[in-house]
């Protein structure tokens, strides 16, 4: 797909900002946002300010309005395209149909190989293989290891548990079939950003208490874990921060059909009864986030069960940063040490 003439023009605008002496920058974005004792980054700021200018939103009219307009702002945000990394198309038979994946293998990377399994934030309504390309890119370079990125079904077309169902079995053929992959059976992880976060912590649980095969380790970017409960940080960030509050009752109203229980641990992983025995997780939140406090409960409650967890709060930081690879270093900097921990994890 050709890129329109109006994105590319906004993408060198952006990168000619970015490039400012940061007094310059810093005039641009505003004074420093300070809330709930932590201070906005001035990378995060400035990306605000020009969503702000350009009226941007990440939900953008209907879905499939929004839909697009996440695919062409993916332009302005990821930055060049990561290289060396092969890709080859994956089709994993599922159990309403195939569910289409890409494989990402940095060049040279012997087999066999560490593999994540990554699944895509957008609500469960928004985003692709091809809105994550580049971060699945970076976890694959940086990390030493094989991505396969998951194009799951997605609401309002597939409900709950649609999206769950889907990141199963893309596990469990990425298990059976990790020879064909160049993946060592034994070194898989799981992992996502927001509603792929939720995916991968939930395939998490279900694998582990089915018995068999399961993740080696969790990666888990700002996760959301709980539908019940409305907790501090929506309150503080859920206006003007990327993701709003109005956002997240658009997304959970498509996902979560009528009648559901919001307590259902394939929902709201932090509900389940057990969560002892789970993989090792690197679990990050981001300081500006509705999302934030929830994430963190999961880590607690991990912690609380003899799970091993590190907890990285990203406190400058605002929803959505594994997609803005393109903007400043400190998007980069938080996607460098996540991927430094998957390393680790899979070693």
């Amino acid at each position: 797909m050709s890129i329109p003439l109006r994105i590319r023009v906004q993408a060198a605008s952006a990168q000619l900002l970015y490039a400012l002496p940061k007094p310059v920058r810093r005039l641009i974005a505003g004074r420093p946002l300070r809330l709930d004792g932590l201070e906005l980054a001035l990378d995060a700021q400035l990306l605000l300010r020009m969503q702000k200018l350009s009226g941007a939103k990440v939900v953008s009219g209907t879905v499939e309005e929004s839909r697009a307009a996440l695919d062409l702002a993916r332009h302005l945000v990821s930055g060049k395209t990561i290289d060396p990394v092969s890709t080859r198309d994956v089709v994993i038979p599922g159990a309403d149909g195939d569910i289409d994946a890409t494989l990402y293998t940095p060049l040279g990377l012997p087999e066999p190989s560490g593999l994540l399994v990554f699944f895509h934030g957008g609500g469960w309504v928004l985003g692709t293989r091809r809105t994550h390309d580049n971060t699945a890119r970076f976890l694959a370079v940086r990390a030493g290891v094989r991505v396969l990125s998951v194009e799951y079904r997605l609401a309002p077309e597939h409900v709950f548990p649609a999206g769950v169902e889907d990141a199963v079995a893309a596990f469990d053929y990425a298990h059976a079939k990790a020879g064909e992959l160049g993946a060592d059976p034994d070194r898989i992880a799981v992992g996502g950003d927001s509603a792929g976060g939720n995916l991968a912590a939930v395939l998490a649980q279900v694998t582990a208490k089915r018995g068999g095969p399961a993740p080696a380790f969790q990666l888990l970017f700002y996760p959301g874990t709980d539908f019940s409960v409305r907790r501090r940080s929506r309150e503080i960030f859920g206006e003007g921060l990327y993701l709003s509050d109005k956002d997240m009752k658009w997304f959970e109203n498509l996902y979560v059909p009528e009648g559901t229980a919001k307590t259902d641990p394939r929902l709201s992983p932090l509900l389940a009864d057990d969560v002892s025995g789970l993989a090792p997780a690197y679990i990050a939140t981001s300081g500006f986030d509705p999302l934030r406090d929830e994430g963190e409960a999961y880590a607690q409650r991990l912690k609380d069960a003899g799970v091993q967890v590190a907890l990285s709060r990203q406190s400058d930081l605002i929803h959505g940063y594994v997609n803005f690879l393109g903007l400043g270093r400190r998007f980069t900097e938080a996607m460098a040490e996540a991927a430094g921990a998957l390393r680790v994890g899979l070693s």
